[in-house]
């Protein structure tokens, strides 16, 4: 890919228009990124510990949470050196690299919320067959294939922009190698690369979308039969969780990606970034342990048997 370019490196603007509120993002983005890996690292280790949550949904839940430390591990850290360096280049190959691991992951979070939607759509519209339809054997497959078919969308997709030449101006008008800020370096014809890329966007955020949203429309119309309140109330909570993640996550993302790049706006769409690079990351642990009643019990368990052992020593 580098060989058709004359650009070996970019230089990261990121928010280096802000000049010494620089030092309050550093502060504020350092104490977020530390709280997404130590509350993600938090989810993993209660439901690996927990044999009660040895369910499915736990399963996905822990899948996800694993891929969101490596989504932030991406991006978060460089992000973070730049903000107190003045040298913010990054080589031509480390910008595929980034780009080809966020997107890897991206994507993998995007298809494995689709899958969790489906979980949730068996466990109350077909609870009889649930243990069949959401057996270990298929949550394996069902989670192999969103890791495997995000990151073979993901190199392609990194292909397309780096395969473009570069000859022009190296300055990214982002905080990392996003396709839009990059894809607009190029000085070629890029329409049929940001059409591929549109529809890989359309696949991968309309298409689980859609899914999910026709899941829910059957969850509500099983939940209204509930006879009892309390029952349509605890069959409403196991879905709100989710609900919410998918809402942040699906919102920002299709902001972003579901245009052209020529109508990218820096400041608008860094501000999108920033929430679904940093807010949802964040909010899947604070919402599944601040919602989640299982969770929950199995965090006051564990912070229990921690301080038992501590007085035992």
């Amino acid at each position: 890919m580098a060989n058709s370019s004359c650009v070996t490196e970019f230089l990261l603007l990121g928010f280096s228009s802000l000049g010494e509120l620089q030092l309050v993002l550093f502060v504020v983005f350092l104490c977020l990124y530390l709280i997404i890996l130590s509350g993600n690292i938090i989810i993993i280790s209660v439901i690996h510990l927990d044999h009660s949550l040895h369910k499915p949904m736990y399963f996905f839940l822990c899948v996800l949470s694993t891929s969101e430390i490596f989504y932030t591990i991406v991006i978060l850290p460089k992000m973070l050196i730049n903000l107190l360096s003045a040298l913010r280049t990054l080589s031509f190959m480390s910008c595929a690299t980034q780009m080809f691991f966020f997107l890897g992951f991206a994507i993998t979070n995007c298809l494995l919320l689709g899958v969790m939607g489906y979980d949730r759509y068996a466990a109350v519209c077909r609870p009889l067959h649930y243990p069949i339809i959401m057996s270990w054997k298929a949550c394996g497959q069902l989670a192999a294939t969103c890791i495997v078919s995000g990151f073979l969308l993901s190199l392609e997709g990194t292909t397309l922009v780096f395969s473009l030449p570069f000859c022009g101006s190296n300055k990214i008008n982002h905080y990392f190698c996003d396709i839009s800020p990059v894809i607009r370096l190029a000085c070629a014809e890029t329409y049929i690369s940001e059409l591929v890329i549109f529809i890989f966007g359309v696949l991968v955020l309309i298409v689980p979308l859609i899914f999910i949203c026709i899941s829910y429309g059957f969850i509500v119309h099983t939940i209204l039969k509930i006879p009892s309140a309390e029952g349509k109330q605890k069959a409403f909570s196991t879905c709100a969780s989710h609900l919410i993640v998918v809402i942040v996550h699906y919102g920002c993302a299709s902001f972003v990606y579901l245009r052209p790049s020529a109508k990218y706006t820096s400041n608008k769409d860094r501000l999108a970034t920033v929430t679904y690079t940093i807010i949802t990351p964040l909010l899947n642990p604070v919402v599944y342990s601040l919602r989640n009643k299982d969770v929950q019990l199995a965090i006051q368990k564990m912070i229990g048997k921690t301080g038992f052992s501590l007085k035992t020593l």
